[in-house]
């Protein structure tokens, strides 16, 4: 009987234990709050849970401060930087109400939800909330939107967005220092000042890396990965959107950013003083003072700098490369200064002028500055600032940009040692050297010319047999009947071209051949077969291989190796009208076939393969003019002429064949030699023809390559039609207006990354716009192309291009 009531009294015992601590676990986390479990303080250690796990709320410690709290909602399981969103005092404050664990949250008999401390003063009420007092429920949902009848934390938040969360309200910094507003525009707070502003306003983003804008969209870099993230207007004014990366030690990665140069967010510095980037150029800045200025004694942030002599009525100014003060609307005066010398004088007779922004692009800009404030340095700026300081200043500039230092470098003076006094065996010397030097030449020339005999001796014998097969794998003479059988009697067509027909073929070996007739060609037999011989031994991984020859019957034909992969301009212009040469006929040089639009569509050409290109046509244009041993010129660079083999390799055709041209075609064409839009200005003034125009050609062609469309259809502008000009307008793009995504490629833009491709794109575009300038003393040579492409040698900032008929901005 006694083991029987022990037993009893241990199994009671273990029943109220578990219920017990069943019940602390069912308070701990609840996924509704409402009246019959009112009131809610913080002591209670309770959590509102979303029915998904993934968002939390309740009473959340402030950092460094166990006894103060905020009402907050956070990421349940992520260790840091979890917090979403924090009740305010007002709507628009940054002010996340603080209170002490004696608060409690309420839901009152009139489905009132209040958070009261300890006297009863409401410290915090959602607006408006339109609630039944029966059913008043405050509840989380898988969003992470507190919720409370038709009242949203969505609609009130502090300084975070999160997916699918409708991005509309202005948001602050938690410091108050920077707000978002109409979700468009980066403000400083305090003076209302924009910094920033999106292309256009923000929508929504979603959980794959989308943000949704009013007229476009952009994806953040781990766009496709489905994560936690957040969008965040962080303290020091950048607006990020971060990714939570739980296999990486749990940490959140910046995935987007809005401004790269920090310093160029208003308020980094006091007045007078200049940020600098850090050694992290996203987050660290710090603040210097100008030539001629001191620290104040707030420090340089806070207090700014002072001048250390002031102004009198006879001034001078110090230059100062890279910087650039934002100050006050109204406190900067833009005039149209037609030099230099007038923008100096123009600040040196207003005493109210400190200094004054000049461009040297020729554009007359001029901005005369009478406050110094928001002053960043950028190697990006375009202006040269000039400070005006006193007369009686020693201090010289601490800005200068790789010009001063150049100017500065001190000279090396070279000088060579005398020679030695001249001694009796130097007329010996003298007379031996000479005596060797003629008898090498005698032997030379007399070897030469017993070579030249026999070379002509047996080079028209094998002319008249038939056995002009070149050595060394020379260009083979086929016979008219050979590339007839080859050819099918010339029925397969594959393209057309100004300098005649292409036929595509295979020899009796089984090789695929292409097999172009030429027109128009000029010279015999003879003639004919000596310029074939120069252009064959132009080998160059990126020429189309020339494999042999025909000359008899009136017919001129050339047999290249046949590339499959067709033209450059099948991949580029994928909606496209057919263009045409220089004859006025439909141009499709090379291997295309002829346009078919039941044939599939080429692949997409991403940024890497599209480099590559680029520099491969470089570099077998700087072969044709600097490496052959005769000098070619193309004269008709397109991607009609650039042919992609295996693995995207580009391979130029067409080259040389300027050179079998009749006389009196030239003639007939009034100099003008290519295809409309990618001819140099040169060819239809009066100034002689050089390599330059190739260079011309190409540049066109590697803009093309970066955006994608022809140089002649007009993009959006508000230019007149006759006006536009294509470099023109992607100079302004990239250079003025800082817009590179609006001159990439439609087709793979949204592949484009700015920290794996934005040093790529700019390169080529910078490399374009010097090889499109009007006048052909400026344009580089194909060498230095191919090594700026190649990232080998610096590239200046260019000039904007310009036609001759159009004129300069």
């Amino acid at each position: 009987m006694g083991s029987r009531f022990s037993f009893f009294l241990f199994f009671t015992f273990f029943f109220l234990c578990n219920f017990s601590h069943l019940s602390i676990a069912q308070r701990l986390n609840f996924t509704s709050f409402n009246g019959s479990i009112s009131p809610w303080s913080p002591t209670q250690n309770q959590t509102l849970l979303s029915p998904n796990s993934e968002f939390s709320a309740g009473f959340l410690s402030v950092p460094n401060s166990r006894n103060q709290f905020n009402f907050s909602v956070w990421f349940t399981k992520v260790p840091s930087n979890a917090v979403v969103w924090s009740a305010k005092s007002s709507v628009n404050s940054s002010d996340a109400i603080v209170f002490d664990s004696s608060a409690s949250l309420t839901i009152n008999s009139r489905g009132q939800l209040l958070l009261n401390d300890s006297s009863g003063k409401i410290l915090w009420t959602p607006e408006n909330p339109s609630t039944n007092s029966s059913s008043a429920t405050l509840f989380l949902d898988n969003r992470g939107n507190l919720k409370f009848g038709s009242w949203e934390s969505f609609q009130f938040p502090t300084n975070t967005f999160l997916p699918n969360q409708s991005i509309q309200e202005t948001i602050f910094s938690l410091n108050g220092k920077f707000k978002f507003v109409n979700s468009l525009n980066l403000v400083l707070n305090s003076t209302s000042d924009q910094y920033y502003s999106t292309p256009s306003p923000l929508k929504s983003m979603d959980e794959a890396g989308r943000v949704d804008m009013v007229s476009s969209f952009f994806l953040t870099s781990d766009y496709g990965d489905t994560r936690l993230r957040k969008l965040v207007l962080d303290d020091d004014g950048n607006l990020r959107i971060y990714s939570f990366y739980p296999e990486e030690q749990n940490q959140w990665k910046m995935v987007w950013v809005a401004l790269q140069e920090q310093c160029k967010i208003k308020g980094k510095c006091g007045a007078n003083a200049i940020c600098m980037p850090g050694e992290d150029s996203y987050s660290s800045t710090y603040c210097v003072c100008p030539s001629g200025f001191i620290e104040n004694p707030g420090g340089v942030q806070q207090s700014g700098c002072s001048r250390r002599t002031q102004l009198t009525t006879n001034t001078k100014f110090l230059r100062l490369d890279y910087v650039n003060f934002t100050s006050n609307t109204g406190q900067m005066t833009q005039i149209e200064a037609r030099n230099f010398t007038f923008c100096e004088a123009r600040c040196s007779s207003d005493p109210e002028c400190l200094g004054f922004g000049f461009k040297y692009d020729g554009s007359a800009y001029c901005v005369v500055l009478k406050q110094l404030l928001f002053g960043y340095w950028s190697p990006g700026t375009e202006t040269a600032l000039f400070l005006k300081v006193d007369r009686s200043e020693t201090a010289t500039s601490n800005f200068t940009g790789m010009t001063e230092i150049l100017q500065t470098t001190c000279p090396v003076q070279i000088s060579l040692p005398l020679p030695p006094k001249d001694s009796n065996t130097t007329t010996r010397n003298i007379v031996i050297i000479c005596t060797l030097f003629a008898a090498e030449l005698i032997s030379g020339i007399a070897f030469f010319w017993s070579f030249l005999k026999r070379y002509i001796k047996y080079r028209d014998m094998a002319t008249t047999l038939g056995l002009e097969l070149l050595p060394a794998g020379g260009p083979k003479r086929f016979s008219y009947s050979e590339l007839k059988a080859a050819t099918n009697d010339f029925s397969n067509l594959i393209g057309k071209g100004g300098f005649g027909d292409v036929y595509k073929g295979e020899l009796s070996d089984h090789r695929i051949v292409a097999v172009k007739c030429l027109k128009n060609v000029t010279g015999g037999d003879r003639e004919f077969w000596a310029e074939v011989t120069i252009i064959a031994r132009m080998h160059h991984l990126n020429l189309v291989r020339l494999w042999g020859f025909c000359a008899e019957k009136g017919q001129r034909i050339l047999v290249y190796e046949y590339i499959p992969g067709g033209s450059l301009d099948k991949y580029l212009f994928r909606r496209r009208v057919v263009p045409v040469n220089s004859n006025g006929e439909e141009a499709t040089p090379g291997h295309d076939p002829v346009p078919d639009p039941n044939t599939m569509q080429k692949p997409i050409l991403d940024w890497n393969v599209r480099y590559r290109i680029a520099l491969g046509v470089a570099r077998a244009i700087a072969y044709l003019h600097e490496e052959c041993l005769e000098w070619v010129l193309h004269c008709d660079i397109k991607p009609e002429n650039i042919l992609l083999g295996d693995d995207f390799c580009p391979k130029i055709s067409d080259f040389g064949l300027a050179k079998l041209r009749k006389k009196q075609d030239m003639v007939t064409m009034s100099r003008r030699r290519g295809t409309p839009g990618y001819m140099a200005p040169e060819w239809i003034t009066t100034e002689p023809i050089t390599s330059k125009a190739d260079v011309y050609s190409f540049g066109m062609v590697l803009l093309e390559l970066v955006t994608g469309i022809r140089n002649f259809e007009i993009q959006g502008s508000e230019m007149k039609s006759e006006e536009w000009y294509f470099p023109g307008w992607a100079y302004d793009k990239m250079f003025k207006e800082t817009r590179v995504e609006d001159i990439l490629d439609n087709e793979i833009k949204y592949c484009y990354d700015s920290r794996a491709h934005f040093d790529l794109v700019t390169r080529m575009v910078k490399t374009a716009m010097w090889c499109l300038q009007d006048r052909p003393e400026l344009r580089p040579t194909m060498g230095k192309v191919a090594k700026m492409l190649e990232g080998t040698v610096e590239i200046m900032e260019p000039k904007k291009p310009t036609v001759f008929f159009l004129g300069g901005e």
